[in-house]
């Protein structure tokens, strides 16, 4: 796990481009604290850096990597798992040397044997760019579900990328402005997949290269697909396996997927939380590994949003050696608040990755650099809330007896009404885009549909007459491809938009990635395995969410490591109690809108309304609605988020 950047000039570099390099690299020095490292081609116009964190290969493993005759050069963010067996194949196949044990070096063998087909053979979670001479060519790539990030801009004769925004910001010619139609899409949670908050600023997008080819004193460039999240048609799947089929098939490609993921020349630990994802992931590395598991837990000053005690339950049953960290608002607001958003560089709708930040300096204080995650496991196998609501609504044949249906979406209802106003809305909502695009409208977008009414009309006048005729609803509708919805079924529609939108902008930001490698400590999603996708978008729909159990075949397949009472309890949200829970937790965020939401500070920035934000600060105050002050408060945490990403990268 490291962090990358650079740039490529067509023309060639300045005088000063190892400077700038120099100075794009270190702000990635929470990314990779042990070493930084330079490819500087000043004929070429190329400038790669890599800032590294040693988990694999500790003695030999510095970036860049080079292929034999030094004709192609390698820098690569993440993990390639399998890379023993990869390595050994090449060397008996290929013929192939290494120079180093590193699992990064397959890439450029794999790359010289199969072109860009290489990616094809590579397996982990990984961002990494690749400098071809013989065809002058830049590759750079991301994972098939984003779990690194990669981003990139695009100039008049320069192509520069990095793993997070602030080591583009670091070169001078690189614009440091908010996007409005990014801004926008803050405040309603839900990203344009590839689009970022700022101005010209793009992510790669999930299961993507960017193919980048020289012509002449200009470069051209194209983006390829090369995975996607692929349901079958529903007239496709084989229905006629049973679901014993089903859950030994889990069973076989999560061991393997856990078993890989705890390949490290570091020490590995787990993620436990009180859900079935983490409890999964620490009940197999247990019976893995030899010595005991370190089990990292969160422990919420708020019994309605906490899971400590199943989390202890689990460790207690797996004989794990169990880290807990109680967080109040203390922990919560203020300097920790602010450093996750810089590390995020995107705006969240809960603390929950405020508490993740602190949790990975935890982690990182305890002598871990590795942790094995339940990422992902929600949205392969069925886990949300919203999920189950359309299943109900849209993915039930007629032969299901109408009033057991509604009593499962009563008891639903009942379970998740914390959390009415953020993660499911109390009506239903409807966009025509999303109707078109889906045939209804998924319920994990509702809420900030009901969150974007309220959030637009505080904009500044100026920023609201450029978006008149801009439909966010539109742009995240014409953004995912309608091919991969046609003739799928209902919960495989809500799973796939979810997961090309959500999951890469929100679980995999600040609640993965960033706020681990905040304090250089990598995560390793176990589920976001592309085999154990692959296997999981053939389970059939109605054995996902069987009844009114979500995650039915996880279940069964987890059963005998689980505590009785998670193997039956239904999908309960993991969030950080909101604001509006505890008065020292709205003393926390008051504190917050008095340093960076003050009048002069609202007229400095100049994204909002003085007046109409004025009045939306004041019925939020004396809001007493649950529902209400849940949506609320999303919308406070993005308000506040985007002024203080203003004083981060805009203003200084």
């Amino acid at each position: 796990m490291c962090g990358i950047t650079g740039y490529w000039q067509a023309e060639g570099l300045e005088d000063g481009a190892a400077a700038v390099l120099e100075r794009m690299t270190k702000t990635l020095r929470h990314r990779g604290p042990d070493g930084f490292r330079y490819h500087v081609d000043k004929e070429k116009g190329l400038a790669m850096g890599h800032a590294r964190l040693s988990i694999i290969d500790l003695n030999t493993g510095d970036q860049p990597l080079y292929n034999e005759d030094k004709t192609r050069v390698l820098t690569v963010n993440g993990e390639f798992y399998d890379y023993k067996r990869i390595r050994t194949r090449l060397r008996l196949q290929e013929g192939a040397s290494f120079g180093t044990k590193s699992d990064s070096e397959i890439a450029l063998p794999l790359y010289e044997r199969y072109g860009l087909d290489f990616v094809s053979h590579l397996r982990g979670e990984f961002a990494f760019s690749l400098y071809d001479q013989d065809k002058d060519r830049l590759v750079l790539v991301r994972d098939r579900f984003g779990v690194k990030p990669l981003f990139y801009h695009i100039g008049a004769d320069a192509v520069y990328w990095g793993s997070e925004i602030k080591s583009l910001f670091a070169h001078p010619r690189v614009p440091r402005a908010f996007s409005s139609e990014g801004v926008l899409h803050q405040l309603m949670h839900t990203m344009v997949p590839g689009t970022s908050a700022f101005k010209d600023i793009y992510s790669l997008k999930p299961g993507h290269m960017l193919l980048i080819s020289r012509r002449g004193k200009q470069f051209d460039i194209r983006e390829h697909k090369y995975w996607d999240m692929d349901f079958p048609e529903e007239d496709a799947r084989n229905s006629s396996l049973s679901p014993e089929h089903h859950i030994e098939r889990t069973q076989e490609t999560l061991t393997d997927a856990v078993q890989q993921r705890l390949e490290a020349d570091v020490p590995v630990g787990c993620y436990l939380s009180g859900g079935i994802d983490s409890c999964s992931m620490l009940g197999m590395s247990a019976a893995m590994q030899q010595s005991p598991v370190k089990a990292f837990t969160i422990s919420f000053d708020n019994k309605d949003y906490d899971e400590a005690h199943i989390a202890r339950e689990m460790a207690e049953k797996v004989r794990a050696d169990q880290e807990q960290i109680s967080l109040s608002a203390t922990e919560l607001y203020g300097d920790n608040y602010v450093q996750t958003l810089w590390h995020s560089e995107r705006t969240f709708y809960n603390t929950l990755g405020v508490a993740k930040f602190c949790m990975s300096r935890r982690v990182n204080e305890c002598g871990y650099r590795v942790v094995v995650t339940g990422e992902g496991s929600d949205e392969l196998f069925g886990g949300y809330p919203a999920f189950k609501r359309d299943m109900l609504r849209h993915g039930l044949n007629e032969g299901h007896d109408p009033e057991e249906v509604a009593s499962y979406q009563k008891l639903m209802d009942e379970t998740n009404k914390l959390f009415k106003g953020a993660i499911l809305s109390e009506d239903p909502v409807s966009h025509p885009a999303m109707e078109s695009l889906v045939g209804f409208t998924p319920s994990w977008i509702q809420p900030w549909i009901q969150t974007l009414e309220i959030a637009r009309p505080l904009l500044h006048g100026d920023l609201l007459a450029g978006l008149k005729d801009y439909d966010p609803l539109d742009a995240i509708a014409g953004s995912i491809d309608k091919s991969q919805l046609d003739r799928r079924h209902a919960l495989d529609k809500a799973q796939y938009t979810w997961s090309k939108t959500m999951l890469e902008c929100q679980i995999l930001n600040w609640g993965g990635d960033r706020v681990d490698m905040a304090h250089s400590m990598e995560s390793r999603p176990a589920f976001l395995d592309h085999h154990v996708a692959e296997m999981a978008v053939q389970i059939p729909p109605h054995y996902r969410i069987h009844g009114n159990t979500e995650k039915w075949v996880l279940r069964e397949a987890m059963q005998k490591i689980l505590p009785q009472v998670l193997y039956e309890r239904e999908k309960f949200a993991f969030m950080a109690p909101p604001s509006h829970t505890d008065k020292k937790k709205q003393e926390g965020l008051r504190n917050l809108l008095e340093e960076y939401m003050n009048p002069q500070a609202i007229r400095d920035v100049g994204l909002f309304d003085p007046d109409r934000l004025q009045d939306f600060l004041e019925k939020y105050r004396q809001d007493t609605d649950p529902v209400s002050l849940t949506r609320k408060d999303a919308l406070m945490n993005h308000l506040l988020g985007l002024h203080i990403l203003w004083h981060q990268f805009v203003k200084n």
